[in-house]
């Protein structure tokens, strides 16, 4: 029997969720996840999400189990020729859970997110793929940017 689903915003009182997502997420890629990250990804969730910085959304069954989830962080961009608007939405922590995928449920997140994005005047939406959410993402218009962002992580006590 298939079951509705509903999609939500996210609030505080779904922390753990979030946090077991954004792990899942990591898991899937087979990146692996040391211990501080949960408590730190939960108290930053708890800062970025009263601000406005970070929304989420929410997929559920119609028994209010969590099905799926992803989120946006809203950061300031400069303009640039397509999108003068000064805001940049960055997605990130679009997960579903094992018992529910392959049934639509990023893709109603995506649409919410963008939703949201049109709604809030923000006119440029980024991420990083995984390879299994490549497909999906192209199949909403996303491609490969011509000059892809690079990233260098910087150690807190530098031995060098």
């Amino acid at each position: 029997m298939a079951e509705d689903y509903r999609i939500r915003p996210a609030t505080l009182g779904d922390l753990d969720v979030l946090v077991r997502h954004r792990l899942g997420m990591f898991a899937d890629m087979g990146v692996t996840v040391d211990d501080p990250i949960a408590p730190a990804f939960r108290a930053w969730l708890s800062d970025m999400m009263p601000s406005g910085t970070y929304r989420a959304w929410l997929v559920e069954t119609e028994g209010n189990e969590v099905a799926a989830g992803g989120g946006i962080t809203i950061l300031p961009w400069p303009p640039v020729p397509r999108y003068p608007t000064g805001r940049l939405a960055f997605v990130y922590n679009v997960y579903t859970e094992p018992s529910h995928r392959r049934r639509g449920h990023a893709r109603l997140i995506m649409h919410a997110i963008h939703t949201w994005c049109r709604e809030a005047g923000i006119m440029s939406v980024a991420l990083n793929a995984s390879q299994d959410g490549r497909p999906l993402y192209e199949s909403l218009g996303y491609h490969v940017a011509q000059s892809p962002m690079m990233f260098f992580g910087l150690d807190i006590d530098p031995k060098v």
